[in-house]
């Protein structure tokens, strides 16, 4: 995991759309910290830098220390809407998380080595069935992303979860099932060739063993 990420934030009165709507004017992005057994600090910060950091691919893995009149508090993103036509963050989320406190935290997944698969070489597909896994662990030690290894892999294999290697202090949030991130599927043109291999083959193995079959005896006149 990356080192904590220091952010100073302005402090909110009240909530209510007309006072976040006048945020947003301002320039900054109206936000709330809960949980941890303290009350909820209503807070603003800088549009431009929170937009940054919100489309990033481990906003939401990537541990914060917040200031707010001079008070720190150490969060995690859990949430953030969007603007649905200027993609701009409205409004954002922060969990407080004390010391040594364990998390459910989705964590993307990326894939590396791609080259290196027999089966992608050939023209199969990647089919990525979870770009997120999620994850139980120390908010001290959350994995930014967990990388799969595609070394290997043929058309028709299916990646599992048990195919990734945690951290020692990380597990899976689905403990009972082996569950699916990825298959190697095959592209239409090559399950074409494929079936048309497996007809051919078909038609000759029923040639050769109407060939091998021993001939019918004569049918006895009348």
């Amino acid at each position: 995991m990356s080192d904590i990420t220091t952010l100073v934030a302005q402090p909110r009165d009240r909530a209510g759309k007309g006072v976040a709507r006048a945020t947003r004017r301002e320039g900054r992005v109206p936000a709330v910290i809960y949980g941890g057994k303290e009350p909820p600090v209503l807070i603003a910060l800088e549009m431009k830098d929170m937009a940054r950091r919100a489309h990033g691919t481990s906003f939401f893995t990537h541990l914060l220390e917040i200031t707010v009149d001079g008070k720190k508090h150490r969060v995690l993103p859990r949430d953030v809407q969007f603007h649905p036509l200027k993609d701009q963050p409205i409004h954002v989320d922060f969990l407080r998380v004390g010391a040594g406190a364990t998390i459910e935290v989705a964590v993307p997944v990326e894939f590396i080595n791609q080259e290196a698969s027999p089966g992608l070489k050939r023209g199969g597909v990647l089919n990525i069935v979870r770009h997120e896994v999620d994850l139980v662990c120390p908010v001290e030690h959350i994995p930014e992303r967990i990388t799969v290894d595609m070394t290997g892999f043929e058309v028709g294999d299916s990646i599992h979860i048990s195919h990734v290697k945690l951290p020692a202090d990380v597990k899976s949030a689905i403990a009972d099932r082996d569950f699916t991130i990825a298959t190697v599927t095959a592209p239409s043109g090559l399950k074409s060739q494929d079936a048309a291999e497996d007809a051919a083959e078909a038609e000759t193995a029923a040639a050769a063993k109407a060939a091998a079959a021993p001939a019918a005896p004569p049918k006895a006149g009348k």
